[in-house]
């Protein structure tokens, strides 16, 4: 758990040796090492995304759309050139998210007078790790992924503690564009509801994804009249799940969901319990929607488990997004080539759109990082390219709608929409 006196001291320790001017206090100094207004008439928006492992197709393809955002508004936002900075927070060892470089990338951010926005993180732990870093601050952060609910709220799902545990100055600088998880855990259990689940069997990677979203998906399955047979954690690092695949065999289970990341033993796993149990159905969240998910090539599940298996996404076929959206993949194919992009694509331009939009709303103010926030906080009925949305005080997006994918050919194949209103 982080805790506002470590991060007090961490904060101390790092602008020591940074030889930094700024004042560390107390726990009870909620000045922050970096606050105020940003410096200089280029301020930079940076983004702290996993861009090694299996998730290396989906957050390149964020990139690509934070830059398209950016190169669109001509690289500025009202009085100010905008400056953009991709940070890594994965390392080639681990393929995936570490708290090391994660807590890395927020301190870079914390220490540079030119910052004015950070997007990220892509994984919920990550942010767990990143936002208390820059609520000291403060600097305002967008993430373009995130679902854990404890991360904005104490709604179902969220761990004891959550969300205050995040934000040591009491105060918010935090918000998603993508829907939070008590939404995607009713999209789950909707979608196994309507394909004749009867007894689903939940196994969950321990991180805060992954637990809080199991915790989503058992409520929502029992309230679908759905029996639940388990909701266990795994060891992400363990060489084959068949002791777990037996499990559900045993269990009677006809419909299996995964409630995790890829990079935590997925693609194993699902192998393991089509083998043990050939005839039940496959679920998996946004965790796994991707490439190192879903194709051989990659390596991902084979063709036999692929045809068992469906995942949410937060986006939906590009005919069914409204006209700004529809512009945008127009543009991304213009740009990069790519007429199918990966579906975290848009979100990674919206969060870079957002900012800049609200940016040049702010005017001279654009500098002064808790204008940004506030600004940021206020968004109401903003038409973007992922439809007309609201951000509440918590920092969530009013946008509901989650997409349901089929995997074909190694690639996610959109079949349907739920929104939360029918899940």
């Amino acid at each position: 758990m982080l805790r506002v006196r470590w991060l007090a001291l961490l904060s101390c320790l790092f602008a020591v040796f940074a030889l930094t001017v700024s004042a560390c206090g107390d726990d009870d100094d909620d000045d922050g090492g970096g606050g105020g207004a940003a410096e200089g008439e280029t301020l930079t928006v940076y983004s702290s995304l996993p861009l090694q492992g299996a998730s290396r197709p989906q957050t390149t393809a964020m990139v690509e759309g934070i830059r398209l955002a950016l190169e669109q508004a001509g690289g500025k936002a009202g009085d100010y050139r905008i400056k953009y900075t991709s940070l890594d927070d994965s390392t080639a060892q681990a393929g995936t998210w570490t708290p090391e470089a994660a807590s890395a990338n927020a301190r870079k951010v914390a220490q540079d007078d030119s910052a004015i926005a950070y997007i990220g993180e892509f994984n919920s732990g990550a942010s767990a790790i990143s936002i208390p870093i820059l609520n000291e601050v403060p600097i305002a952060q967008v993430s373009p992924a995130n679902t854990a609910v404890g991360l904005t709220s104490d709604e179902p799902g969220a761990e004891e503690g959550e969300p205050e545990k995040y934000y040591p100055t009491g105060e918010r600088h935090y918000l998603r564009i993508v829907p939070k998880d008590t939404i995607q855990g009713a999209a789950l259990a909707t979608i196994m509801k309507k394909d004749g689940c009867q007894t689903i069997y939940i196994l969950n990677d321990k991180e805060v994804y992954g637990a809080g979203l199991s915790r989503n998906i058992e409520s929502a399955a029992k309230e679908q009249g759905l029996e639940v047979a388990a909701n266990e954690g795994i060891d992400p690092k363990a060489p084959n799940f068949r002791s777990q695949a037996a499990s559900i065999r045993s269990a009677g289970a006809d419909c299996f969901v995964f409630s995790g990341i890829t990079a935590n033993g997925a693609v194993q796993l699902y192998k393991d319990v089509s083998a043990a149990v050939p005839d039940a159905k496959l679920y998996g969240p946004d965790g796994v929607a991707e490439s190192g998910f879903s194709d051989p090539a990659e390596g991902g599940i084979p063709p036999e488990v692929q045809a068992k298996t469906k995942v949410t996404v937060a986006t939906l076929s590009p005919d069914e997004y409204p006209p700004e959206g529809r512009r945008f993949f127009q543009q991304f194919e213009k740009k990069y080539g790519e007429p199918n992009p990966d579906p975290y694509a848009i979100y990674g331009y919206e969060a870079m759109d957002l900012i800049l939009d609200t940016c040049k709303k702010l005017g001279p103010d654009c500098s002064d990082r808790q204008a940004m926030i506030d600004a940021l906080f206020q968004t109401k009925g903003r038409k973007s390219v992922l439809g007309t949305y609201d951000i509440d005080e918590n920092g969530d997006t009013t946008i509901t709608d989650y997409g349901i994918y089929t995997i074909k050919n190694g690639e996610l194949q959109f079949d349907e929409s739920v929104k939360a209103g029918g899940a």
